[in-house]
This record gives C-alpha cells, sequence and structure tokens, in this order.
C-alpha cells in the first residue's frame, strides 16, 4: 500500500515489488551504453555532488537507469510520475528499496494524488528540475516562486514542455535557464520518430490485439512522433492518412507517399487514430459525431487533451470496459468510438514506453544537461537553451561505437576547402 506519510519521501504501491523491477532495469541498461558510459564517468568525477534534482519523468526501466546516473554523479535525486498511467510499480519499488532513491508514483493514481506529489517533491527545495511537459516548473512558478532562487536550472523532454517553456519566457516569468532537452538532434530524432513510432503501434496492439493491415490508420500531426507513428503503420500494412494544420509538414507528408485530409474527412474514414499534436481537441464533438462504427482511438501526444472525451461522454449514452485499456462509448447514434488508455499516452498505458536503445540517447542528453547546468551555474540567461552541438555530437559518437559502426573522418584537404570563400570550381 501507499504511505501517506512519505517515509524517505516516497510514496509507492508496493515495496515487495523490487526485486522484479531490479531484473527489468538491469535489463534494460544492457540496452543503454551511452548512459552506463557517463554514469561510469560521473562516478569517477562526481560532477553532481550536493546537487537535489527533482525529476517529473515517466517511471520506467529507462528512467530509472537516469536516476542511477545522476546518483553516480553525486546527486540527491527525488523522482515523480509525469503521466497518471505511466508508472511501472516494479521499478518505483526497486530505486527506493535497491537504490535509496525517493520516487512517489503509482500508476493509476489520480490528478489529485499528481498534483500531491508535485507540490511534495518541491518540498525537497531542488537545484535543478527535470521536466516532462513543465508541470513541475509552472507549479513552482504559480505557487512557490520563491523556490527559484534556489534553481540552476531545468531540463524539458518533451515538445509540449518546451511550448510551455517558450510562454513563460515570453511572459517573462522564466528567471532562470531551461535546456531545451527535446530540442537536441540526438533526442528528438531518434527518440520522438523511432521510439514513438513503435511503442505507440506497440500498445494499441497490446490494448486490442487488432491486425492493422488493411485498416486505415489516421495520425494526427505530422511532427517527429507522427512521423514514426505514420511509419510504423505503413509498415505493418495499414493504409495511412494524415491530418495537419501546417502546410510544411503536409507537403512532406504528401511526399512521404501518405494521404492528406482535413480531419473533418480523416474522422469518416479512419479506422484506427493516433493524436500526436501537443494541441488541445484536435479530435472533437463534430468528428466523434461522423466516426465509423467501431472507430478505435488513441493518444500519443503528451497530455490526454488532445481528445475530447467531455464531448464524447456527451454524445454517448454509456461506457464499458471491454478489455483492459479499452473503453467503448456507446453513442446516442447507435454507432461506438473505441478509447484507449482513457486517452493518455498509450505506448505507456499499454505498453512499456520506448525501446531503451532509444531512450539511451535521450536520457543520455537529460544527464549531460544536468551537468552543463552545474558547470555553467551563473554564466547562462534566464530563457530556454539548446545543447551544445558538440555534446550532442559527443552522444552520437558514443553510439555509433557502441553499434560497432565507423564512419568516416573530413581531411585536413577538405577542412581547409570547408574553410575558405576562395576555393570554387576547377
Amino acid at each position: 500500500m501507499a504511505k501517506e506519510g512519505f517515509s524517505m519521501q516516497y510514496d509507492i504501491k508496493d515495496i515487495n515489488l523490487a526485486p522484479q523491477g531490479k531484473q527489468r532495469i538491469e535489463w534494460a541498461d544492457r540496452e543503454m551504453p551511452v548512459l552506463r558510459l557517463i554514469r561510469e564517468r560521473f562516478e569517477a568525477e562526481k560532477p553532481l555532488a550536493g546537487i537535489k534534482i527533482l525529476a517529473c519523468a515517466h517511471i520506467t526501466t529507462e528512467t530509472a537507469n537516469l536516476a542511477r546516473a545522476l546518483q553516480a554523479g553525486g546527486a540527491e535525486s527525488t523522482l515523480i510520475a509525469s503521466n497518471p498511467l505511466s508508472t511501472q510499480d516494479d521499478v518505483a519499488a526497486s530505486l527506493v528499496a535497491d537504490w535509496g532513491i525517493p520516487v512517489m508514483a503509482i500508476k493509476g493514481e489520480s490528478t489529485e494524488t499528481y498534483m500531491r506529489h508535485v507540490r511534495a517533491a518541491l518540498e525537497t527545495n531542488p537545484n535543478i528540475i527535470i521536466d516532462d511537459g513543465s508541470d513541475v516548473v509552472a507549479t513552482m512558478l504559480k505557487e512557490k516562486p520563491e523556490l527559484a532562487n534556489s534553481i540552476i536550472g531545468s531540463t524539458e523532454e518533451t515538445t509540449t514542455g518546451i511550448v510551455r517553456l517558450n510562454a513563460m519566457q515570453k511572459s517573462g516569468v522564466l528567471n532562470f535557464p531551461a535546456m531545451a532537452v527535446n530540442d537536441a538532434q540526438t533526442k528528438h530524432f531518434f527518440d520522438n520518430r523511432y521510439g514513438t513510432g513503435q511503442s505507440t503501434l506497440d500498445g494499441i496492439i497490446r490494448a486490442t490485439n487488432i491486425l492493422l493491415a488493411g485498416k486505415n490508420f489516421v495520425v494526427v500531426g505530422y511532427g517527429w512522433c507522427g512521423k514514426g507513428c505514420a511509419m510504423r503503420a505503413r509498415g505493418m500494412g495499414a493504409n495511412v492518412i494524415v491530418t495537419e494544420v501546417d502546410p510544411i509538414k503536409a507537403i512532406e507528408a504528401v511526399m512521404d507517399g501518405f494521404r492528406v485530409l482535413p480531419m473533418t474527412e480523416a474522422a469518416k474514414r479512419g479506422d484506427f487514430f493516433v493524436t500526436v499534436t501537443g494541441n488541445r481537441h484536435v479530435i472533437d464533438k463534430q468528428h466523434f459525431e461522423v466516426m465509423k462504427d467501431g472507430a478505435i482511438v488513441a493518444n500519443s501526444g503528451h497530455f490526454d487533451l488532445e481528445l475530447n472525451l467531455e464531448a464524447l461522454k456527451e454524445i454517448s449514452e454509456s461506457v464499458h470496459e471491454r478489455r483492459p485499456f479499452v473503453q467503448e462509448y456507446l453513442g446516442k447514434n447507435g454507432k461506438s468510438v473505441i478509447v484507449l488508455g482513457e486517452g493518455r499516452l498509450i505506448n505507456l498505458a499499454a505498453a512499456e514506453g520506448h525501446p531503451a536503445s532509444v531512450m539511451d540517447m535521450s536520457f543520455a542528453n537529460q544527464a549531460l544537461s544536468a551537468e552543463y547546468l552545474v558547470k555553467h551555474q551563473g554564466t547562462l540567461s534566464a530563457g530556454v537553451h539548446v545543447l551544445p552541438k558538440e555534446v550532442d555530437q559527443e552522444i552520437a559518437s558514443l553510439k555509433l561505437v557502441s553499434l560497432g559502426v565507423n564512419i568516416d573522418e573530413l581531411t585536413p584537404e577538405m577542412l581547409e576547402y570547408m574553410n575558405s570563400w576562395e576555393s570554387g570550381t576547377e
């Protein structure tokens, strides 16, 4: 049972799940060689000694290995969940029992419990916030702005969170540096595209066990996550339709061989729908009303607001649980709409999230961003920053080494040519 008194500042489902969690954490570690190398260096150098870190993240095996790296670097970390359905309870238990890392996260926790965890974690007076959606930063600035005096900086994992940080900066309330980890090439090119693509379809298939081949699969949004979902759905034999509001991304989807339609039209044709926009109510009442009987709707964006489930309830007579993470809304028009994972991140609600090898690079970015903030304390301006290109390339190089892949290097002659304006046609 959860511990209401927060002994050692933790609140988890069951400490007895720890042995299973430890096995899974160690298994994931096998696929995270870059983060492992960073952890070994951190162990020797202790670049985070004395630093208190509050990490709001999906409590998965991969996140556990990030926490181990931060701990090796000397940091005192507290972990909370970034989504009510993304916590792996055995992992949370192992972090507490085996590594002595405080965790406040329970799979299926209510919004009230989630916010209680956010506020309790802020009471640790952190120096660095590792955020996933910027809920912690936003809550601190609204409710405990005085804590910002102790903040060296924050790091942000998601597109949604960076949008919020940019809005904070524009409003003049972001008074410390924030590293946009999601904007690192070794993060969004790989985590968002390959990680989200595979794990989203994994969640849909685990939840439904329905064949995708031959189905009309609508991807709402063609950012990096949308590209990954569309690519993987096509690979499973689905007929992919893309909806977009950005004309450049829409052209890209067309050139990639996908059909592009307005949502009002796509809603009539889709058998499956996946939202990956980071925006609100991209599937709304008018779309639910024209969907096929039995259409399946899922979200892989950060917040569950992408689906207007309140509107869906209004036009439904009843809601029934058909399978774990599968709810059928029976409409007043006699048709049904199937919602997966309560509209929350389907890849974490019904599956295990991104593969460890992808998160290896993402969390390498997180670990090195924390180190960068400490090394440059007092020299970075308030606002949103991107990790330097050389750090991005270091992570990519380490990943290539782990994969046994060698690449070419520029020769002195090539470097001279590239740095000269006088060379041209010969």
